[in-house]
């Protein structure tokens, strides 16, 4: 089964599954044709993570493919006089740009696991690149949307120019060139050779100053296979990926706070219920931007964050009838979680695309791939958008006594929020493996499909089209346009800031229940849910 944001996607990784590919095949196969047809959220020039669980070692594990700052990076890469760049400088410019890391992740995660030859799973993508296809009606609804596509000369001249063709076709011959020599040549025909040098060039033409890459920053990326970060959810295990994303963590916390409630004797209409929600995501919001950046620079502290004696006093703060003034991060690892720790700012994420994989075997696979805004930097190098991720980084770097987990600096892999999820059963068998689009949104669109299903008892597919609702400390939002508006006045007496806002999730994810499998695709995008 594949659950993915568009169907060409979907029977890429089928066909692969077909013949006897395993999850990790499929999985190269759909991130590459999505590459294509969803070029604005995710391909070869942004970066991803991937959650893979073994069926017969009952193993699971993380391949952490996110995008680097070069090693020229320093902690003042967003500010000019003392002063943070504006967002909307700082996305076109050349240091918003990362190291791509998606397709070291995926030739590193094929050699451990594929059975099927790298090469053939690009063909796919390759021919769809080169025959042309319809334009995805997403995909035509963004460039009619985005408005300042026509200030960027690369966006203008690719997707203007086809969208406005009768009708509107996608051709991308470049990409499919590119993907070839990637096939041919393994990880090594992206990251050196001809494909490097290109993108050195084109970086270094960026608007605004230079990229600042070296050829060396391309040779020596490599994608991290790290341990998931792992926590319990009533009679669940649930595991996710950990720093350098956000996203599992707050996931985590958020459902290790609400434990204490009686979720399942609510409903998802219930004010109480959402109120309960908003209360924890805050206190996990304001936790995470306090302490998670890269690990390899900065001590997380994964371990006090997820304590359930911690998650409890954390879920103490939450009054039943009230929204707190102001939600604190806390102190993990010590006795006193009321303590507040200086607060820091929230970073800035959006954009993403994320699918979902069963092999015949039983392995389970969810990746989450981004450019990080639409349209990246808004450039293009060989058919392939790059991706702005290091306006992930906090552009403040805070102060010496008090520096930055999410600070810029060279090698350094930017905070993200995304947040592939698996769920356990108390046999340790799989029930559930999803995961979401968004930005700093995934991890209330992941929270409240998950809520859906293990406590109100929803189909995977009615649990994904549930109307949206999250907190990220930013005030209360509630998706337009659904029947969960008519909680705003209830939720404003609670003393929450409502905000009634569009969300374009993306939620795809496949469920094991009485031993069949069925999966679910948000219909938000264009994407399906198919199996054979």
């Amino acid at each position: 089964m594949v659950s993915a944001a568009h169907p060409l996607a979907v029977q890429a990784g089928l066909d692969v599954l077909g013949r006897g590919g395993h999850a990790v095949d499929a999985a190269v196969a759909v991130q590459m044709v999505l590459g294509l047809v969803e070029a604005p959220e995710s391909g070869i020039g942004g970066g991803g993570f991937l959650l893979l669980h073994t069926s017969a070692s009952g193993t699971t594990t993380v391949f952490d493919g996110r995008e680097t700052a070069p090693a020229s990076a320093t902690p003042e890469r967003f500010r000019s006089l003392g002063m943070d760049w504006p967002l909307a400088l700082a996305i076109p410019s050349g240091k918003s740009v990362g190291i791509p890391g998606l397709p070291a992740m995926l030739y590193q995660a094929h050699q451990q696991y594929g059975r099927l030859p790298w090469a053939e799973l690009l063909q796919p993508a390759i021919a769809l690149a080169e025959q042309s296809l319809p334009m995805p009606e997403r995909l035509q609804r963004q460039i009619a949307n985005d408005h300042s596509l026509w200030l960027f000369r690369d966006t203008r001249r690719y997707f203007r120019q086809q969208a406005a063709q009768t009708p509107p076709r996608l051709h991308n011959p470049a990409l499919a060139k590119t993907l070839r020599l990637l096939a041919d040549q393994g990880m090594q025909g992206f990251y050196q050779g001809p494909v490097a040098e290109q993108l050195l060039e084109r970086v270094k033409d960026a608007p605004w100053g230079d990229a600042g890459w070296q050829a060396a920053d391309l040779a020596h990326y490599r994608a991290i296979e790290r341990d998931p970060v792992c926590a319990p959810y009533r009679e669940w295990t649930l595991c996710s990926a950990g720093p350098p994303s956000s996203g599992g963590i707050a996931v985590l916390q958020i459902l290790g706070m609400l434990a204490q409630f009686p979720l399942g004797e609510m409903g998802a209409d219930d004010p109480q219920a959402l109120h309960l929600l908003a209360e924890a995501s805050r206190l996990a919001f304001a936790d995470r931007n306090q302490y998670v950046g890269d690990p390899d620079f900065v001590t997380v502290p994964v371990a006090g964050l997820l304590d359930p004696d911690y998650l409890r006093q954390r879920a103490a703060l939450i009054n039943p009838e009230r929204a707190m003034p102001v939600a604190h991060p806390g102190l993990p690892g010590q006795q006193v979680s009321l303590t507040e720790a200086p607060q820091r700012s929230e970073s800035r994420e959006r954009g993403t695309s994320h699918f979902t994989v069963l092999d015949g075997e039983g392995n389970l696979l969810a990746l989450t791939s981004s450019n990080e805004a639409p349209f990246g930097s808004r450039m293009l190098s060989q058919g392939f958008v790059l991706n702005n991720q290091l306006t992930d980084f906090s552009f403040n770097p805070g102060s010496s006594d008090w520096p930055h987990p999410n600070a810029p600096a060279g090698g350094k892999r930017p905070r993200s929020s995304m947040a592939p999820i698996l769920v356990l059963d108390a046999a340790g068998q799989p029930r559930l493996m999803l995961g979401s689009r968004g930005g700093s949104r995934i991890i209330g669109h992941v929270v409240k499909t998950l809520i859906a299903v293990l406590d109100w008892n929803m189909d995977i597919q009615d649990a994904i089209a549930l109307p949206n609702r999250l907190e990220r400390g930013r005030g209360l939002e509630i998706e337009a346009g659904t029947p969960l508006e008519a909680l705003a006045p209830a939720m404003r007496a609670y003393g929450h800031r409502v905000r009634i806002e569009p969300m374009t999730s993306g939620v795809h994810g496949i469920e094991r229940i009485n031993g069949v499998w069925r999966g679910g695709a948000d219909p938000r995008l264009d994407g399906e849910a198919r199996g054979h």
